[in-house]
């Protein structure tokens, strides 16, 4: 259990230090306050139902300035992806992300971009040439990425998030995900 409140911490300062850094998982490590480092690296967790915490809390503004609110989704299961245009890994995973999306949507999952860098031109820019067909949060202050700290933290941009349907934490993708991966994810993660 030690070993998982340090993986947090470092997770959870490798978040903030995205925030302030915008790296990208590829082509740069997060140095956290304590020397490690953070980069996305493909690895995948999940936690079972019994270790997720309480549902999570994020709200914000569409890069379109519409108001969204996870809270809302509850009952669905909910992705969350790490983004911004610049990140190579990015562009590369979004018509991954974008055919997860298309082929859930039947069954209620419901999808969030978080941008963590770019303005709302760029970021709508970035959408619609890779047709993203779910909205995305402009963070670029971190307030919502830091609201997201705990055991399976961002810590690397592209990071994908799974929420079960009460909203809870369920799994993790650091780095890039796949279509295949995510729908995996989904199939695992099951109704709560």
């Amino acid at each position: 259990m030690e070993g998982r409140r340090r993986t947090a911490a470092v997770a959870g300062l490798a978040a903030a230090a995205l925030v302030a850094g915008g790296g990208c998982s590829t082509s740069e490590a997060v140095t956290t306050e304590d020397g490690g480092y953070a980069s996305g690296d493909g690895s995948v967790v999940v936690l079972a139902e019994a270790e997720r915490d309480e549902p999570l809390e994020l709200a914000g503004t569409t890069l379109q300035g519409e108001a969204v609110d996870i809270a809302d989704w509850r009952g669905s299961a909910v992705v969350l992806n790490t983004w911004y245009a610049a990140c190579g890994p990015c562009g590369e995973e979004a018509p991954e992300l974008a055919a997860a999306a298309e082929r859930t949507a039947p069954d209620g999952v419901q999808f969030l971009g978080v941008n963590t860098r770019d303005g709302a031109a760029q970021g709508i820019a970035f959408e619609e040439q890779l047709g993203i067909p779910y909205p995305s949060i402009q963070e670029r202050d971190g307030d919502a990425l830091l609201s997201l700290r705990g055991t399976l933290s961002p810590a690397s941009t592209p990071t994908t998030l799974v929420l079960d349907e009460q909203g809870r934490l369920a799994a993790r993708v650091s780095g890039p995900v796949d279509e295949a991966t995510l729908r995996g994810l989904l199939d695992e993660v099951g109704p709560a």
